[in-house]
């Protein structure tokens, strides 16, 4: 494995150098030069090389502290070792088959034992599949169509869940009844006409909107702390709210963890006494490689179930549980123990109550959210509760970046705007650099947080 590069004092970290040559190439083969909507620029892509534990090198030999993990995947950091040895010894065997293998069996059996309410798993390639099939098991399930979700919430790439995702004051509507918003542009309107959509942590709102559309609704999807409307943790009303609703008028209620799955050894649901009818899974149960699944109760996932006849819901995927996927998510998982979570936590509320005293001790319009080994900074004295709480207006993203460009100046890669994650290689000194460069950051920009407390 290669180690990380030692980075030199003053060395240049804007975007440049041979990602500049990289990126110039791509745009002329790939839209916008990019294959992802979620690449960051400044004003560029970062073309990096290669990853070692908690860090990531880039083309030009710069070392970063890496707390994007691709987008939280990577929970033991780049190449865990564990993984890179299952992948090259099931490789010498062979990537992909027509047939089921054993390795499959493993990861499922992993998943039912740990993972509260998963009594059967159905594996796919992504979290976007994961969702899209959970959300058809729920129809296949109760012969409806529709489907509530929240306000802000990001679920992938599959059309009714990506109704207000994006949602602005513009568009958002009244806090009493939010109005479905388009994902992209040619959304069809069925789609919009066929998505209820709630507010995190309001529910009241969720009790009286879920019993109007009750007879329509086939499914509930929540992220219990999500990402982009602020990284709040639920209300347990709230909580309570979709229990009580969806089992009064027979709604299945699907917690999507692809993100939330790494909050602790059984899960977010678990953490936050949710009690969901499906869980959709993905990032951390690969181990770095493609992976999405759907698990939950026995008698909804019989609707994939094919053996003595049609499905009623028919699922296949040419990698759909393939052996390099199962094997490298069985060897992360196996690697997540208990203590790994201990740890995990132990380094997340250093950050966080970092953070906070470091707010304190400046007067700073800032507070953080998280929990585990997420966390996500926000522009904003009071920690948001929902999506209208954590929408940034320009002058706050443009403030958010700028705290992005700091922490890259210095060796760290830090999202802008949405989770930011820890890894198991991850150390206390590590953590104390991360709180440092935010209090490095407040005094730097004073004057610009002045106007940030008047706004």
């Amino acid at each position: 494995m290669k180690e990380p590069v030692q980075q030199s004092e003053g060395s240049a970290t804007a975007v440049g150098g041979l990602s500049e040559g990289l990126f110039e190439r791509a745009v002329h083969f790939l839209p916008g030069g990019v294959s992802r909507a979620t690449i960051e620029r400044d004003p560029i892509p970062r073309y990096m090389e290669y990853g070692a534990g908690a860090y990531l090198v880039d083309v030009d030999g710069r070392r970063f502290l890496d707390l994007n993990g691709n987008f939280t995947t990577l929970i033991h950091g780049h190449a865990f070792p564990a993984v890179v040895d299952a992948v090259t010894e099931q490789l010498k065997s062979g990537s992909c088959f027509a047939n089921p293998t054993r390795f499959e069996i493993k990861l499922a059996e992993l998943l039912c034992d740990r993972i509260p309410y998963v009594e059967r798993v159905r594996f796919v390639n992504t979290g976007t599949e994961a969702v899209m099939f959970a959300i058809k098991a729920a129809r296949a399930y109760t012969g409806r169509s529709c489907i509530a979700k929240i306000e802000g919430a990001y679920h992938g790439s599959y059309d009714w869940a990506e109704v207000s995702q994006g949602a602005a004051p513009d568009s958002w509507g009244p806090t009493d009844r939010p109005h479905p918003t388009p994902g992209y542009s040619g959304t069809p309107h069925s789609v919009l006409e066929e998505t209820l959509v709630l507010r995190f942590n309001a529910p009241d709102l969720a009790r009286r909107l879920i019993a109007e559309r009750a007879k329509e609704l086939a499914a509930v999807i929540v992220d219990p702390m999500p990402g982009r409307p602020g990284l709040a943790p639920p209300d347990p009303e709230f909580v309570r709210a979709l229990h009580e609703s969806c089992r009064e008028y027979g709604i299945v209620l699907i917690a999507d963890e692809v993100l939330n799955l790494r909050q602790g050894y059984h899960g977010a649901s678990a953490r936050f006494g949710l009690e969901p009818d499906l869980i959709t899974m993905g990032k951390i149960i690969g181990g770095g490689l493609p992976i999405g699944a759907i698990g939950g109760r026995r008698d909804i996932m019989t609707v994939f179930d094919g053996g003595s006849g049609k499905a009623a819901l028919p699922q296949s995927g040419t990698f759909s549980a393939n052996p390099i996927s199962m094997v490298a998510g069985f060897a992360s998982m196996q690697a997540l123990d208990k203590a790994s979570f201990d740890h995990l936590d132990r380094l997340g509320e250093s950050v966080r109550s970092g953070f906070r005293r470091v707010i304190a001790e400046h007067g700073a319009p800032f507070s953080v959210s998280g929990a585990a080994s997420l966390f996500r900074i926000h522009p904003s004295a009071t920690e948001p509760a929902e999506f209208r709480d954590a929408f940034l207006t320009s002058g706050k993203a443009t403030l958010m970046r700028e705290l992005s460009r700091h922490y890259a100046a210095n060796g760290v890669l830090l999202p802008s705007g949405t989770a930011a994650c820890l890894s198991t290689p991850m150390q206390e000194s590590q953590c104390e650099t991360v709180v440092q460069l935010f209090a490095e950051f407040l005094h730097k920009y004073a004057g610009q947080l002045d106007k940030l407390r008047g706004s």
